[in-house]
């Protein structure tokens, strides 16, 4: 991984972006303000359309948080919403297996004082914070229910996690007795965050499937940014936040599997409290596609990335797009456009910093494959044991932008 000096900061956004980063900013000012501690996301997951909302619905959602501190806060969202969300039962615990929470655990929170909120359609809301500490690596567990949801469902899709659903408000339950059916998908969530020193941040990964963790060990916590959450705990570094904001089949250009990067670059990562630094790895699913898209195009996207992510006053690192010889949609042209792409993102000089998956994961036989002991089997996406590689990768002082955002 190469880095180089970050360039002069400007603040412009437009759009969500504004109002999304007021948001951000509302929680974030005042506590750096107080004592120099400010709010830092502890986990996050792209939001995206996830079918229909369900009535009378309880969803109790495990999610393994990367940095500690105090006074948690969740993110929800309404974004793919076509009519207001009412959430009467909001819930915060510890897991101890399965559903079933830690003793005393199980907390309410509020949202502006309140025990119900509902939340325009389009729109995301910040509960308000939780006294107390949540350390670092936790399995935190939130519980919602929806009294009369209707229509476009928000969430993600590819947890990687499994989590737990039920008729009925059971929320404020420690037990796993009504807990019974499962769900491979998080629902209305898609961030937490704790206050903890000003001179701590995180790190957003912008991806697609192999951000996603798809082929890690579901339950485990093995998708790459989970490895880099276990290295940034053990290093001497103020990056200890990561916001996995993979989508699987997501592109940079084009609409289709989520949201491009380019229009949920706002939602999904500019509007994160605390966040330093932008980790770009994504394009491969637009060079594959064989839609036209050449390696100029993908180059002008990035560009865009880069420029908005640094107006926003963030790092942006750069990361090679994989080999996928074998994958089915593989061809010379498709190789070619990688090829083209990847030059660019090594030799430019306009990413703060670098990091070759591509060599990381290439065999030094076949440079066009990954190497068999880190390919599932598909040719295209890590297995754990690859995820690992790419987290190992990673340079961390080079997540760490000298003049922060």
């Amino acid at each position: 991984m190469t880095a180089r000096p970050m360039t002069a900061r400007r603040a412009a956004v437009g759009g969500l972006g504004v109002a999304l980063l007021a948001a951000a900013a509302l929680y974030a000012t005042p506590a750096a303000a107080a004592g120099g501690r400010h709010d830092v996301v502890t986990w996050a997951a792209s939001a995206d359309r996830v079918g229909d909302g369900t009535p009378d619905r309880g969803y109790r959602m495990v999610v393994h948080t990367s940095v500690g501190g105090s006074d948690l806060r969740i993110r929800l969202s309404n974004a793919f919403g076509d009519r207001p969300l009412t959430l009467d039962g909001v819930y915060v615990g510890v897991q101890k297996a399965g559903a079933e929470l830690k003793r005393g655990s199980n907390r309410r929170l509020t949202f502006g004082g309140g025990d119900t909120v509902t939340i325009p359609a389009g729109e995301v809301v910040f509960s308000d914070a939780l006294p107390g500490g949540l350390p670092a690596a936790t399995n935190l567990v939130v519980s919602l229910h929806t009294p009369d949801a209707a229509g476009p469902a928000t969430g993600h899709g590819m947890a990687m996690q499994t989590s737990y659903t039920t008729q009925g408000d059971h929320t404020g339950e420690e037990s796993a007795a009504h807990w019974t059916d499962t769900t491979g998908s998080w629902f209305y969530l898609d961030a937490a965050t704790v206050r903890t020193s000003a001179a701590t941040g995180a790190v957003a990964a912008l991806g697609d499937s192999i951000t996603d963790g798809w082929q890690s060990t579901t339950d485990l916590n093995r998708r790459w940014p989970d490895y880099l959450s276990r290295r940034l705990r053990q290093a001497a570094t103020g990056v200890k936040g990561v916001a996995n904001e993979g989508i699987s089949g997501n592109k940079v250009l084009a609409d289709g599997a989520g949201q491009s990067a380019l229009n949920r670059l706002d939602r999904d990562v500019l509007s994160l409290p605390g966040v330093r630094t932008v980790f770009l790895f994504e394009g491969v699913n637009d060079i594959k596609a064989h839609t036209g898209v050449t390696a100029a195009d993908m180059i002008a996207g990035y560009r865009r990335i880069i420029e908005r992510a640094h107006a926003a006053g963030l790092c942006v690192v750069g990361a090679t797009v994989g080999p996928f010889k074998g994958w089915s949609e593989w061809d010379a042209a498709a190789e070619g456009v990688r090829q083209e792409v990847n030059a660019y993102v090594r030799n430019s000089g306009e990413f703060d910093a670098v990091t070759d998956f591509d060599r990381a994961l290439r065999s030094p036989y076949d440079p066009e494959r990954i190497l068999p002991f880190f390919d599932n089997g598909d040719h295209l996406h890590p297995n754990d044991k690859g995820m690992q590689a790419l987290a190992d990768a990673i340079d961390l002082t080079a997540l760490d932008c000298a003049d922060g955002p």
